[in-house]
């Protein structure tokens, strides 16, 4: 990943569907109950890399302790929900069979989180940074405020 050099915004002209979806394992012994669980999203994640139609603009996984975490930008809110019901996609038959087979499973937790980002309401600032979130999603530009961010008190019209 290339780095950008000074200070850089990424300015959404529309609005975008902001998605922070993981899992925490609970019981680090029970790999036979959190196991298929962690291993939906990597088949899911390939899914998307080879449909973009999809509407996935960007992602990135991260681990953290127990906690596995993938941060996605999507085009809309109506293409995230239209994969997320796709009954022909990764993501309905995986979500199915969590409900049926581990959703009293105690040894994993799962969890997710979906913004919208307007124009009027984000706010970000990257400084010597590779393309990174909504950044990495939509592009960057040179940073016209002097603190770079929308709430910029120092900003001008």
């Amino acid at each position: 990943m290339a780095i950008i050099p000074g200070r850089q915004n990424a300015i959404p002209r529309k609005s975008y569907a902001l998605f922070l979806i993981g899992m925490r394992i609970n019981n680090l012994f029970a790999l036979s109950k959190w196991g298929p669980v962690a291993m939906a999203m990597p088949r899911m994640q390939a899914e998307l890399r080879r449909k973009p139609e999809a509407g996935l603009l960007w992602q990135r996984n991260f681990l953290s302790g127990r906690i596995a975490l993938s941060l996605q930008y999507w085009d809309s809110m109506e293409k995230l929900f239209a994969y997320a019901h796709d009954r022909d996609g990764q993501h309905f038959p995986a979500w199915a069979a969590f409900n049926r087979k581990f959703k009293d499973n105690k040894a994993v937790g799962i969890w997710h989180e979906t913004y919208l980002v307007t124009p009027e309401n984000a706010e970000n600032i990257y400084s010597n940074m590779p393309a990174f979130g909504l950044g990495g999603a939509i592009g960057v530009e040179a940073a016209k405020a002097r603190m770079g961010g929308l709430r910029d008190p120092f900003a001008k019209p």
